[in-house]
């Protein structure tokens, strides 16, 4: 993978871990800031390509359709991925998100048509364990681990067919995340009656404090833009090597989160190891995969 995209990657893979940050200091449940940043950053990115770049907001109905459904996967993803912080905590999260890159391993090949690649297996397990390292390990929890596990196989599946997309047209990336945060948004609302804890729709008002300033900041800097950004480079990189990547959220978010709230005394040498194994696998995937890639067609 060219170097200049690489850094644009990881650069956006922090800023999807600053929401992490954003999430600690909102006061809002869960639910409500999904709501919130998915319904802000539609109407953002409306905004941008409708003023801003004076382009056509509505793709053919088909595309509507898809990217609809696609915003409906990573809707459904982000809510797991509260719940399971829940309903367990966010080590036994992680962990459970930590198989994301196993998942892609074999949704990407059977979407896209194309062999398993072994590499990309050894790989996700790599990750897996070291997300296992940084996060710990705690019994009792199963239930989180169960959401967290369907949240990392929705994570799996979103990007392969936002590649296809991206591949197979013109669109404007800005026009896909407008579009994909509606079918977010959409199924958020639906959903948000039937998630215990989440305050119903009365608990979407219930701001406090800076919450408005956090709730821009998460919508428009780590969603808009950084879903924008990534979306465009799919057109360069696998969805494979994308989730690789955002495997380093969480040692993103665990640093950021040791500076800013003073949390490194909860780091364990543990944390070092799997920080240590997750950048192995992201410099052997570039490494090795061309290879392969040559060898499958893909």
């Amino acid at each position: 993978m060219p170097l200049l995209p690489t850094l644009k990657l990881h650069g956006i893979v922090f800023l999807f871990a600053a929401t992490a940050f954003l999430g600690h200091l909102l006061s809002l449940s869960a639910p409500a800031v999904v709501i919130w940043r998915t319904a802000l950053a539609a109407i953002g990115a409306a905004v941008i390509v409708a003023v801003g770049r004076r382009g056509a907001i509505r793709p053919p109905r088909r595309t509507i359709a898809a990217l609809l459904g696609i915003g409906a996967i990573a809707g459904i993803h982000w809510l797991c991925f509260f719940g399971a912080i829940r309903l367990a905590n966010v080590s036994m999260c992680l962990a459970g998100m930590a198989t994301t890159s196993l998942f892609t391993a074999f949704t990407e090949p059977l979407l896209e048509g194309r062999k398993v690649r072994p590499l990309e297996v050894f790989l996700g397990c790599l990750v897996a364990v070291g997300i296992l390292l940084v996060a710990g390990f705690e019994q009792g929890r199963l239930a989180g681990l169960l959401l967290a596990l369907l949240g990392a196989l929705l994570a799996a599946i979103f990007p392969v067919f936002n590649r296809r997309l991206v591949r197979t047209g013109d669109l404007d990336p800005m026009v896909m995340v407008a579009w994909e945060m509606l079918g977010a948004l959409v199924a958020c609302l639906a959903i948000l009656p039937l998630v215990p804890g989440g305050g119903g729709f009365g608990g979407l008002f219930a701001w406090q404090g800076l919450d408005w300033l956090w709730l821009l900041i998460l919508a428009f800097v780590c969603t808009v833009f950084a879903h924008a950004v990534h979306i465009s480079l799919l057109r360069q990189i696998t969805a494979y090597a994308a989730n690789l990547a955002n495997n380093l959220e969480p040692v993103y978010g665990i640093l950021g989160a040791a500076w800013l709230f003073g949390e490194h005394r909860d780091l364990h040498p543990g944390f070092y190891a799997g920080a240590a194994t997750i950048l192995v696998a992201n410099i052997l995937h570039p490494l090795l995969a061309r290879p392969e890639t040559a060898a499958d067609g893909g």
